[in-house]
Order: C-alpha cells, then sequence, then structure tokens
C-alpha cells in the first residue's frame, strides 16, 4: 500500500468517514488523496471533503474596521499554545499588527515586518523578537486581508478562532447589522463559493459525476431514462448551490428573515431604504490548514489499520 497512518487520518479528517472504510479507499485508489475522496463519495458514504485543512495551530484570527476612514483590515497571529493565545500581551500584539495593515497597507507579510510598530519608533521586525522573549512563545504573524473600497464590516467569533470582512457596495443607508448577520453566516458555515456564478465547469462536472455515480449505484435509480437522470442531476446541483454558495444559501437567522442570504440582504436594504449589495468577503479560522504533530493519534491510527488487515 503506497499510503501511511497519516493519510488515512488526513481521508478520515476530510470526509468524516470510519477510518476502516478511508483505509479500504485508499488501498483501491492505491494511495490517491483526490480519487479516494472520491471513490468514497460515489459509494456515498462521504458528501464532500471539507474545505478547510486541518486545524491545529494556537493563536488568533482578529478584524477592525476604522471608525473614521472606513478601511477594514484582518490578521492572522500564530503561537504555540492556547494559553498563550488568550493572554493579554499576545492579544495586543495581534491588536497592533492589524493595526499596522489598516494604516500602512502592505504588500505582503515581510512588508509588515518593514512597518512601524505601533507607539515605537523601530519597525515590527525589531519588535518581533522582544515580543517572542516577552510572551515565551514562538509568534508568528501568517496572513492578513484589507478592504479599502465600499463598506467593509468586521466580525470575531469565538474570541479569534474565526475573523470574517465582509465587503459590500452600500448606498443611502447604515449596512453594519447586515453586514454583521452575513459575516456571522460566513463564519458559522464557511461557504465554498460566495455566489453560484462562482462555481467552475470542473467542479461542476465532478458533482455531476459523483451524481450520477450514486444513482447508478442504486437498483431503483439505475434502470430510470437518461433524460429523467439528467433532471434529477439538476435538482441535485441546485442543492449543490444552496449547501456550498453563500447567498444562495437559507439565511441562518430565521428568526428575522426566512430565505437565502441573498435575499436577506435586499429585503433589509429595501426596509432600511437603500441599496445594498455584496461584493466579497474574507475569512481567516486559526490554525487552519496548519499541522501539528501527533504522534499518539498516528499510532492509534496505525493499530487500528493493523488490527482490520
Amino acid at each position: 500500500m503506497s499510503f501511511t497512518a497519516a493519510d488515512v487520518k488526513t481521508l478520515r479528517e476530510m470526509t468524516s468517514v470510519g477510518m476502516m472504510d478511508c483505509k479500504k479507499a485508499l488501498t483501491e485508489c492505491d494511495g490517491d488523496m483526490d480519487k479516494a475522496v472520491e471513490y468514497l463519495r460515489e459509494k456515498g458514504l462521504a458528501k464532500a471533503a471539507k474545505k478547510a485543512g486541518r486545524i491545529a495551530a494556537e493563536g488568533m484570527a482578529y478584524a477592525t474596521v476604522c471608525e473614521k476612514c472606513g478601511v477594514g483590515a484582518m490578521v492572522e497571529v500564530n503561537c504555540e499554545t492556547d494559553f498563550c493565545a488568550k493572554s493579554a500581551p499576545f492579544v495586543q500584539f495581534v491588536k497592533d499588527i492589524c493595526q499596522v495593515v489598516l494604516e500602512n497597507n502592505p504588500a505582503d507579510v515581510e512588508a509588515i515586518k518593514d512597518c512601524t510598530y505601533p507607539g515605537t519608533e523601530l519597525k515590527v521586525s525589531e519588535v518581533l523578537p522582544e515580543k517572542v522573549m516577552s510572551i515565551g512563545e514562538n509568534l508568528q504573524i501568517r496572513r492578513f486581508a484589507r478592504f479599502d473600497k465600499n463598506t467593509t464590516v468586521s466580525y470575531v467569533h469565538a474570541g479569534g478562532k474565526i475573523g470574517v470582512l465582509v465587503n459590500l457596495a452600500v448606498e443611502g443607508v447604515d449596512a453594519s447589522e447586515i453586514g454583521k448577520n452575513v459575516a456571522m453566516q460566513i463564519a458559522a458555515l464557511n461557504p465554498r463559493f460566495w455566489d453560484k456564478s462562482q462555481v467552475t465547469e470542473d467542479v461542476l462536472a465532478e458533482e455531476k459525476k459523483i451524481a450520477l455515480a450514486l444513482m447508478d449505484s442504486d437498483p431503483k435509480m439505475a434502470s430510470k431514462p437518461a433524460q429523467v437522470k439528467e433532471k434529477i442531476v439538476m435538482g441535485k446541483m441546485n442543492k449543490f448551490y444552496e449547501e456550498n454558495c453563500l447567498l444562495q444559501m437559507e439565511f441562518v437567522r430565521s428568526d428575522i428573515f426566512q430565505g437565502t442570504v441573498e435575499h436577506y440582504i435586499a429585503d433589509a436594504a429595501k426596509k432600511l431604504g437603500g441599496s445594498v449589495k455584496f461584493v466579497t468577503a474574507v475569512r481567516f479560522q486559526t490554525g487552519e490548514g496548519i499541522e501539528k504533530k501527533q504522534e499518539d493519534f498516528a499510532a492509534e491510527v496505525a493499530a487500528q489499520m493493523n488490527m482490520g488487515k
């Protein structure tokens, strides 16, 4: 078998499918992760691979909008432990870095380090080693986002586990509540796309392939005419949009509006007497895609793999 226990763990986290089924999928697909995901979906065992990578690093995502100029900024800074991530010195450091991004519009993370640190005459690169020494952990400025056009609304969830910046085209109204509600939806459901128009042809082709494979594996569906299957597949595509595209999703706050996010935005703007349109957004989840060594868990996976032979 050209795969490891860690590969089984990864596939399990991506699909929420049982360990032995993941092992079988990798065996059948000769260790190819993408093919294994497709294999599990065609067997009806997995709906879809989770977009987010393994989340294991600690730290904080923080977003803010300048009250005077309207510029919005968001950063993610990583540390080693959850204890550190909640400490006042670390939280203040993250907020300071976000202020640097907001005021200086750096080109990349390295450019942040050349900017002046708030309240000092030193560069961020000069202050960072001091913060590492005083806080007592390795600190990494990982990524950032910044919007300086339209109207931006920021949202920070669970003390910095998730940060969201929503950018809206607004005319004649205060859209802060609308933006916050949309940001909360993004934080909670992590849409794969903002709008169905962004779904690429290759993604649609893959979803149609999965849907047809599932029908062919069902005795009741396999005998249906191709035209009927095509109509069923198109219905499934609409469901795909509802589950994966922000504007086509059901608005989660049904207590204030029942319908899609797109219709909520339009309805809320109309009630306020103006116009609001969603432009784009950015979502950071702390530690997203960063691995930590988990030898104990890997050993457990390996042991169960051997037991299942």
